[in-house]
């Protein structure tokens, strides 16, 4: 015999066990394993399991021999006979025949042999598929997670070996992770310092998507084992799986530009059961705070990124982390915001004006990543957080005149708190958008409503835009905007098809107590001096989405009387307003009463409104929405306030509403706002 060990078969006296064992090597290891003597071995190891040791500890001294010696055919028949006797035997006995079984594997991967490592770690894929009888709570895999770790991250010359190398390294630490928590030794396996190793191995491998397609591309299985091990990692894993992630992501720069990270967390959030969801959202919001220092263009992609996973999150359990995560991202905004004005007062006092400018919209693309995320949030909540968190922001919008706890605007000054005062208006009108309240009281509580108002009464036209906005959203249960939108003398209303239903007891309620509130802020919003045309037309939906969604017959009047306070003001000018916005007033009422009219469908008082447009068509053109409104419209010089005929009169409206229903006589009773005691509340005198 020309093979040395075999000739070990035909001295005297040797172990039965090791007869059969060396009977399965034939003389040329190009012939392969016996089948006929594996059988017999198979059978006797099956029969006298209190062998499978010796077995075990004789083929790993031979294979360790044939390694050394580079006689790779004999290699592959040992881990052959090794992986047939694995998947025959299943008794107790097995347990010190896996030690030797590991033990080879191990030589294998240990070797600068392609072929070995890949033949070591094939054999430890089936392995990890068996289920043993019982748990080995002794035996350690840290060795191979090393192993199949460094093998994931091969730099092999040759591109095919290369990519057969990673590919074992994947399928090898997909085993260790499916054999551990087989043996219900998951604690090992999420141990850190295994997962240092093996999350980033995976997410070095899904980074890089040339290759090969199929099941032997290393990205597409890494990213199987990733979803894998993320689906078996349980409530306290979940830190030690997801920390690797984000120190992966930092240390190859990979937040800006940040598409691998949105992936990452993509694949997190879906993989991973949904009650664990607010955990990995914890842990970015915890890696946004130790990154509040860096580049702009890294705090919006994390930013993002957290959108992302409260985009998906939003769908199911978010849990307790809901307000945590808004004061995180507010406490973030204002930081922004900071870090922008700082950049806009040094550059004013240098000369490096085009790296400010840099900085700045840099900032901005933070700023508006942070509100799409709040608004995104805010916006999948149900409805009773969603109410809270409407709350919870409010309570962080600086409003002059009231102690604002949260932010200093004397440090930030004017400017400052104007962005900061528009970004979270911004995010409210996101947060709100859809929100469906059954009773306004619970939509609209003071604690909201009064300083909502304080900012719709500011001197500046865009924030007084948002809030009426933020209004809309609110009030505006049956989606009537769209219909609604643009001010203009609408000809047939009942075209709209307006949805409504009728008021509520509780809606009844809510205007008697907060009614008046509501049109002395609409009353003082239309005579400031900066209104544009879309403040004309945000107030015009406000008027029209009230008469739909909370008019009572009392609420009619009170509105009529509303509008002619309005036309009463721009007629006498008391403030010496410009023109446009007497004349803009003058529209926003004629727009109104034709809407009203016709909603409440009284005939004699569409008539008188349709009578006013008509003259003012011919004779004041610059009184209609449709010409104000209008670029380059030429304004009087005064309104003739004699010319009666081109307003609304109380008299014939009165005459027009007398009848059952309607308290006609209170329309003679001019509407003057005036604010009484200290909640914001307003009685009509």
């Amino acid at each position: 015999m020309t093979n040395n060990d075999s000739v070990s078969s035909l001295l005297p006296f040797q172990p039965r066990y090791k007869r059969l064992v060396d009977n399965i090597f034939p003389e040329d290891p190009k012939d392969g394993l016996s089948k006929s003597d594996m059988e017999k071995l198979t059978f006797y190891a099956v029969s006298a399991p209190e062998k499978l040791d010796r077995i075990g500890a004789y083929l790993a001294e031979r294979l360790s021999r044939d390694v050394v010696r580079h006689r790779y055919g004999y290699v592959v028949i040992a881990m052959e006979a090794l992986d047939q006797l694995l998947m025959a035997c299943h008794s107790q006995s097995i347990k010190p025949f896996v030690e030797s079984f590991l033990h080879m594997v191990a030589k294998l991967l240990e070797s600068r042999e392609p072929d070995l490592q890949v033949l070591g770690t094939n054999s430890f894929v089936k392995f990890a598929n068996i289920e043993e009888d019982t748990p080995s709570y002794h035996r350690r895999y840290d060795f191979f997670v090393s192993q199949f770790s460094a093998m994931c991250h091969s730099t092999h010359e040759d591109p095919e070996t290369r990519t057969r190398i990673r590919v074992a390294g994947i399928k090898g630490l997909q085993g260790v992770v499916r054999k551990t928590v087989n043996d219900e030794l998951q604690a090992i396996i999420w141990e850190p310092q295994h997962m240092d190793k093996l999350i980033p191995s995976m997410l070095f491998n899904m980074q890089d998507r040339t290759g090969q397609d199929g099941e032997e591309n290393p990205a597409a299985l890494a990213e199987s084992c990733f979803r894998e091990l993320l689906g078996r990692a349980a409530y306290g894993n979940m830190n030690n799986a997801v920390r690797p992630v984000l120190v992966h992501l930092d240390n190859h720069h990979l937040w800006d530009p940040n598409e691998f990270a949105v992936s990452c967390f993509r694949i997190i959030m879906y993989s991973i059961q949904a009650q664990h969801s607010h955990h990995v959202i914890q842990q970015v919001l915890n890696h946004l705070d130790t990154h509040n220092k860096t580049t702009p263009r890294v705090r919006a992609g994390i930013v993002q990124v957290l959108l992302e996973t409260v985009a998906i999150a939003a769908k199911g359990s978010v849990g307790p982390t809901v307000l945590e995560v808004f004061n995180t991202l507010l406490k973030h905004l204002r930081m922004s915001v900071d870090f922008e004005l700082g950049e806009s007062s040094r550059r004013n006092s240098s000369t490096s004006v085009s790296s400010g400018r840099g900085k700045e919209s840099e900032e901005r693309i933070v700023q508006n990543a942070i509100i799409q995320t709040i608004g995104f949030f805010g916006g999948n909540l149900p409805d009773y957080q969603r109410a809270e968190v409407m709350m919870f922001i409010m309570g962080k919008v600086p409003v002059y005149g009231t102690p604002c706890h949260t932010l200093d605007t004397v440090k930030i000054g004017h400017q400052g708190t104007k962005r900061i005062q528009t970004m979270l208006l911004s995010s409210l009108i996101m947060v709100t958008s859809g929100f469906k309240s059954k009773s306004m009281a619970a939509a609209l509580p003071p604690p909201f409503l009064d300083p909502l108002f304080s900012i719709s009464l500011m001197e500046d036209s865009e924030l007084r835009q948002l809030v009426l906005e933020i209004l809309h959203n609110i009030i505006d249960r049956h989606d009537n905007r769209a219909k609604l939108r643009g001010i203009r003398i609408i000809p047939n209303v009942a075209a709209l098809k307006i949805k409504r239903e009728k008021i509520s007891k509780q809606d009844v309620a809510f205007m008697k107590k907060h009614g008046q509130q509501l049109y002395r802020h609409i009353y003082l919003g239309c005579k400031e001096e900066d209104n544009v045309h879309k403040n004309f037309e945000l107030l015009f939906t406000t008027l029209a989405i009230l008469t739909i969604e909370l008019a009572n017959e009392e609420v009619v009047i009170d509105l009529i009387r509303l509008a002619i306070a309005l036309q009463d003001m721009a007629l006498a000018n008391e403030e010496n307003m410009p023109m446009f916005i007497r004349c803009g007033i003058m529209a926003l009422v004629a727009a109104y009463l034709n809407f009203l009219s016709q909603m409440i469908a009284n005939p004699p008082f569409c008539q008188h409104v349709s009578k006013v447009i008509e003259l003012r068509n011919m004779d004041a053109p610059y009184l209609l929405p449709e010409h104000i409104f209008r670029d380059k419209c030429p304004l009087p010089e005064s309104l003739d306030k004699e010319d009666r005929l081109l307003y609304f009169q109380t008299s014939d409206m009165a005459e027009c509403l007398a009848g059952p229903g309607y308290n006609a006589e209170r329309l003679s009773i001019p509407y003057v706002p005036q604010v009484t005691g200290t909640t914001g509340q307003v009685t009509l005198y």
